[in-house]
């Protein structure tokens, strides 16, 4: 969020963020499913796929983004390295989570997530099926 406030008049397109760190958070704020991060973790596809849901009816927007990672440097675990990110887009049509491992300290993770993310979400908007018709 803070990357998108950076540019002036962007408050006509962010409705607002939620930052949740802890499980109880995502948990109590976006609706994760206890079951989905006592299962596959708060890394996982199906835990940003719940935030990004939940965030879309919290905020009661279109389009709403997620991420969950492990930024390091402590953190990794069995089959999620240190820089494995978790990142969803979702619409009331779509939920798509992909993962990504980054090098790089914990700033340079974050970083390329936001990135990474954003880039994702540009790439739908600009690929969405237009429903204008041409009259003759």
């Amino acid at each position: 969020a803070s990357h998108i406030v950076d540019i002036p008049g962007s408050s006509a397109i962010l409705a607002g963020g939620i930052v949740a760190y802890q499980n109880e958070v995502k948990e109590s704020l976006l609706g994760v499913p206890h079951q989905v991060l006592e299962n596959q973790g708060a890394v996982s596809a199906e835990t940003v796929k719940a935030m990004a849901e939940g965030a879309r009816q919290k905020f009661g927007c279109e389009w709403a983004i997620a991420t969950s990672g492990i930024a390091g440097p402590t953190g990794a675990e069995p089959g999620k390295p240190v820089g494995t990110v978790w990142m969803a887009v979702a619409n009331s049509l779509q939920n798509e989570a992909f993962c990504k491992i980054f090098e790089g300290n914990r700033t340079e993770v974050r970083e390329k997530s936001v990135y990474s993310v954003l880039g994702k979400l540009l790439f739908l908007l600009n690929n969405q099926k237009s429903t204008c018709t041409s009259e003759h």
